[in-house]
């Protein structure tokens, strides 16, 4: 369903959103809220160059198979429109456009990653379909009722106020329109999760080192994924945001999750 007299989804006129608690995690550890924002900004800048190599590495690669079930589940169509949020490098935003999407913006709040998606648009002979946007997920600069889908892949547990970003998915939606998070969750079954620890707390922090020469920013990668809030948790948060017929599917036993929700 789509509202053709709502404003244009490229504007820029949305006003900054007020920041929450005095402070927030990051990883294991209690920051000051303010202090969030740079800290993953300078994880991301430091590994924006690695960063699908990184998602291999976390995933075993598995992340591109979930990445697909994730845009068959936009259900792209030419008459919708995608805002793609901390898209990093663009796998949602390309898979959508192949998909046959309307047009896409590709945005994160890491001028980095945003410029590795931009050229990686540009390889891919991509760039016509898309949009490109520096911007806070907790602050859109997007007007009320202006696009039919939002997606969020691994990226929301990056967000110092998730709930805001909630709420900001929802307002920017028209009536009809979809809200979808990929993202890392709690496992589900339990001979797995000895396993998973292992692979999280030890494997991977060491791998990072080896390939990307930065130990400390997959330690925080690994710790992140623990601290984000489980599959109901999360579910209950984008109720009290005003999303309706929440759904949740587990991928890989839980390894991630699917979120979706609608504005009706």
């Amino acid at each position: 369903m789509t509202d053709k007299t709502a404003p244009s989804p490229f504007a820029d006129d949305a006003a900054p959103r007020a920041a929450g608690a005095d402070t927030t995690d990051f990883g294991f550890r209690n920051v000051p809220t303010a202090e969030k924002k740079p800290l993953v900004r300078a994880v991301f800048d430091s590994v924006a160059g690695r960063y699908d190599i990184m998602n291999d590495v976390m995933s075993l690669g598995i992340h591109r198979a979930w990445k697909k079930i994730f845009v068959t589940e936009l259900g792209a169509h030419p008459d919708l429109t995608l805002l793609d949020l901390a898209g990093g490098t663009g796998d949602i935003s390309f898979g959508w456009l192949r998909a046959g999407g309307g047009q896409a913006i590709l945005s994160d709040i890491n001028a980095s990653m945003l410029g590795v998606g931009r050229g990686r648009a540009l390889e891919r002979g991509l760039i016509a379909g898309l949009r490109f946007a520096v911007m806070d997920a907790e602050a859109i600069p997007l007007p009320d009722r202006s696009v039919d889908r939002v997606s969020i892949a691994f990226g929301l547990r990056n967000c110092t106020d998730k709930d805001a970003v909630l709420r900001e998915a929802r307002r920017v939606l028209r009536p009809g329109g979809k809200f979808m998070c990929l993202e890392f969750s709690r496992v589900q079954v339990a001979a797995l999760a000895p396993i998973y620890d292992a692979w999280s707390f030890h494997v991977l922090p060491r791998m990072g080192a080896a390939i990307a020469g930065d130990r400390d920013s997959y330690q925080y990668l690994a710790e992140s994924i623990r601290m984000f809030p489980d599959q109901e948790t999360l579910a209950g948060m984008m109720r009290d945001a005003g999303l309706e017929r929440v759904s949740v599917r587990n991928l890989s036993g839980g390894i991630a999750a699917i979120h979706s929700g609608w504005r009706i």
